[in-house]
């Protein structure tokens, strides 16, 4: 006997292009009535499965932490179909998620390699850079009275970080952040225009994999003090890189790296805008406060929405049964509004402690790898915006339709004469 699916839509399309308010309505009634509920496959036109029979829907913090740090039970793999909502076809899949879509002990090994190569003095050399880049984004804005945050800001910093991370010359980083810009935005009519999702997918990775190849072939030349050098002469315990590997980090950094920052930016932009108490308090002592207000912009902005696993054995979440090859989706933004975990948490609030968001992940193997790079940004940037344009009201945010990014495509910036 076929299971009943829960009467609430959250696998159309059509969902995932409402207003992030209605849809966090919708999470709200299922952690209270449904917290792990059974619903329709995601609409999709990658890789329509007719014979998919739906998703588990993991809602409330806890059970998204215990999916998050149980990778034994709850795999990620190519050979499960992934992390994504929909299905996303194999080739894809490998050439873009590297260790995302990997279990133990494959995963294990590659992230050790990878994570290798961020040395004490590399950190410090990207830390010095993205403060420089912070610096001069913002003088460009400095005597604006009018701008799109999204494009003159939120965009360019964390590809300018990757960008000197992994030695993209300049000419070519436009192409490579309109290819990431691609990645994510498949269900977006925006970006997929006269064409259609799978094209656009492919595109995006086409793009990405030969700025990457042709990264590495140079660097296996000629090396240099970069990334990409690092990554190709990197060993540990015997275990090395191959360029395709590498070329599927480059993409895993040029999205995720891109998208975790960007989209964090702009929507603590927008809410810094909204609660004028919370910018105050931020600015009247920034640097005892700038760490926790961090963990409270990325709880805010969730930016990553969905990250999905299956079920390697028959198991349980949250006192519901789960039956071995079933799919379990975690919804990062609604767990991170778990009113069992946050006071008030439709409010924003840079004091909020503790903060166990999942907004990095739940904790466990897949862990978010640029977690810091991307607190180190945030940190850099809103120093630099609150000292130098303090006074700034905020318009409408143009929202990405997605079910994996919690995209804002623009933010109309405003700035007063007197600012």
């Amino acid at each position: 006997m076929a299971r009943e699916y829960d009467p609430r839509d959250i696998s159309s399309l059509a969902f995932w292009a409402k207003h992030p308010s209605e849809r966090d309505e919708v999470f709200a009634q299922l952690r209270r009535e449904a917290p792990v509920s059974w619903h329709r496959p995601a609409e999709t036109e990658l890789m329509p499965d007719p014979d998919d029979p739906g998703f588990w829907a993991v809602t409330r913090n806890a059970d998204i932490a215990h999916v998050s740090r149980n990778a034994d039970v709850f795999a990620s793999g190519l050979e499960v179909g992934g992390v994504m909502l929909e299905d996303v076809p194999p080739d894809i899949l490998e050439a873009a998620h590297s260790i995302l879509a990997m279990d133990a002990p494959r995963h294990a090994k590659l992230r050790k390699v990878i994570s290798s190569v961020f040395t004490p003095r590399r950190i410090a050399q990207i830390d010095a850079q993205i403060r420089n880049q912070a610096r001069l984004i913002v003088d460009d804005i400095a005597g604006l009275r009018e701008f799109d945050f999204v494009e003159r800001v939120a965009v360019r910093l964390p590809m300018w970080t990757i960008s000197e991370m992994v030695g993209i010359a300049e000419e070519d980083r436009q192409r490579v952040a309109e290819a990431a810009n691609a990645m994510v935005g498949w269900n977006d009519p925006e970006y997929i225009g006269d064409g259609d999702p799978i094209s656009v997918l492919m595109n995006g990775l086409m793009t990405l994999h030969t700025a990457a190849f042709s990264l590495i072939e140079q660097r296996r030349a000629e090396p240099a003090d970069d990334l990409i050098t690092a990554l190709a002469q990197a060993e540990v315990d015997g275990a090395t890189l191959t360029d395709e590997e590498i070329a599927a980090f480059f993409v895993l950094l040029c999205v995720a790296g891109n998208d975790t920052t960007r989209q964090t930016s702009s929507h603590t932009m927008k809410a810094l805008a909204d609660h004028p108490e919370q910018r105050g308090a931020l600015v009247a002592d920034f640097e005892a406060r700038i760490d926790g207000a961090v963990e409270e912009f990325v709880r805010w902005a969730s930016p990553v929405l969905t990250f999905r696993r299956t079920a390697l054995a028959d198991t349980e979440v949250g006192g519901q049964r789960i039956a071995a090859g079933e799919k379990v989706v975690m919804f990062y933004r609604s767990g991170n509004q778990d009113e069992s975990v946050f006071t008030d948490p439709l409010t924003f609030d840079i004091s909020r402690s503790p903060n166990r968001h999942v907004a990095f992940g739940g904790g466990g193997p897949h862990f978010c790898l640029g977690s810091n790079l991307a607190r180190t940004q945030l940190r850099a940037l809103f120093d630099e915006i609150l000292r130098r344009v303090p006074d700034f009201t905020v318009g409408e945010p143009e929202y990405l339709a997605s079910n994996f990014i919690n995209g804002i495509k623009r933010l109309p910036v405003s700035v007063p004469a007197a600012s």
